[in-house]
């Protein structure tokens, strides 16, 4: 506590110009780093990833039809290192409802949350569905509604 009191009584007593400036950052922005096809658009977008290769992996919630927790309020976009489109992953996957969050592990395995279908998508580095965790809400369960608010899984971890 009292050298923090002291460190306080320093900055208070010490001339801006005798203290020390805050290292400048230096960055070049890409604006426009990303090269999608012309009928493709970014929407909200949940959660970025890149892999060994350096292929980055987008997952937005673009291309949404109907309401915020629709079918296809998610879709998982593939660039490589140079921002240039690969692909989409999972087009029209049954478990995309609304993009949550993406991760890539160690052997590229690429990991999807989807807080809309409280559902998490292991992928292999090929885009093939590997495994599936959750179950989304179906019209013919019992007490079937609107969503209210969504149960999303537990937050991604590492590891």
């Amino acid at each position: 506590m009292k050298s923090l009191a002291l460190a306080a009584l320093f900055c208070l007593t010490v001339p801006m110009s005798a203290q020390q400036a805050a290292p400048e950052i230096k960055f070049h922005p890409e604006t426009d780093f990303f090269k999608l096809p012309p009928d493709l658009y970014f929407g909200e977008v949940a959660g970025v990833a890149v892999n060994s290769k350096g292929h980055v992996f987008v997952f937005s919630r673009g291309n949404t039809t109907g309401p915020a927790y629709g079918a296809a309020a998610a879709q998982l976009l593939e660039f490589d290192s140079d921002g240039k489109y690969i692909r989409e992953i999972g087009h029209h996957l049954y478990a995309w409802s609304f993009a949550h969050a993406v991760k890539v592990d160690r052997q590229d395995n690429i990991w999807v949350a989807d807080k809309g279908s409280d559902m998490v998508i292991k992928f292999s580095p090929e885009g093939q569905v590997l495994m599936v965790f959750g179950r989304k809400q179906e019209a013919s369960d019992e007490g079937t509604e609107p969503l209210k608010h969504s149960r999303p899984p537990l937050a991604p971890i590492d590891g």
